[in-house]
């Protein structure tokens, strides 16, 4: 069985409910919130559904908004197993960097006040990324979600004892540089995700994304590692009980 441990369930046209029926080969999904308001649907979703966890958390692209939702955000840490999606992103760059940077402290310094996991969302980043994980001794709690680094920065983030989440992106034809990163992870420090509805696997490209769909990364780390696809689903299961404490 498989944990996919990043499904934005509250973001896609679909019924959640259903989207879980047709992973008939996950045991359960991390739905993480991008602001206040999808942080308490994932929440109200992970109150009537076994197979779902919450976590609560402020993208960096609204980090804009810190100031106002970050009391609500606070509020809801008795109700999630985790926080974020946090981070930064220099990529897009929807709001400031120093602003990004501000809301990206907040939250770490949240989850490590509530001992929750915080995940984490890197994109063209790295260097600042690292240096506030470093601020603080998460460890296997420090979930990258979509790591997409490459061997330089794989080796770095593994001297923190981070975990590594991967997406579509490892299984893309134009993926290698996230592959030669994921071959330098031990299968015990990662985890698998879809970020659904978005990063859809082959051969599903184009469509939209969804649990049932985390095999497929899955079999993509299993050829980066050559180790049997069971294998990878037993570690990356059982480092997400570890990480979310279920």
């Amino acid at each position: 069985m498989w944990i996919d441990t990043h499904c934005h369930l509250q973001l896609t046209d679909g019924d959640p409910a259903e989207a879980l029926d047709r992973a008939i080969e996950v045991d359960w999904v991390v739905v993480p919130g991008i602001d206040l308001a999808s942080s308490k649907v994932a929440i109200d979703l992970a109150a009537g559904d076994t197979r779902i966890r919450a976590s609560a958390g402020l993208h960096p692209h609204d980090a804009a908004r810190w100031s106002q939702e970050q009391g609500g955000i606070e509020a809801l840490m008795g109700d999630v197993s985790a926080v974020g999606e946090m981070g930064l992103d220099y990529y897009r760059n929807l709001s400031d960097p120093e602003e990004q940077r501000t809301a990206f402290a907040g939250q770490l310094a949240l989850a490590h006040q509530h001992d929750l996991p915080a995940i984490v969302h890197c994109r063209d980043a790295f260097s600042d990324v690292y240096d506030h994980l470093a601020r603080f001794d998460f460890g296997a709690k420090a979930v990258l979600h979509c790591w997409t680094g490459g061997p330089r920065w794989t080796k770095r983030f593994l001297e923190l004892g981070v975990t590594f989440s991967f997406a579509g992106p490892v299984a893309f034809e134009n993926g290698d540089t996230v592959r030669r990163g994921a071959a330098l992870v031990p299968p015990e420090r990662a985890m698998v995700e879809t970020d659904t509805p978005y990063l859809t696997p082959p051969p599903f490209r184009g469509e939209t994304n969804e649990p049932a769909h985390v095999a497929l990364n899955g079999a993509a780390l299993a050829e980066v590692w050559s180790i049997d696809v069971n294998e990878v689903a037993e570690a990356t299961s059982q480092r997400a009980r570890v990480v979310f404490g279920s």
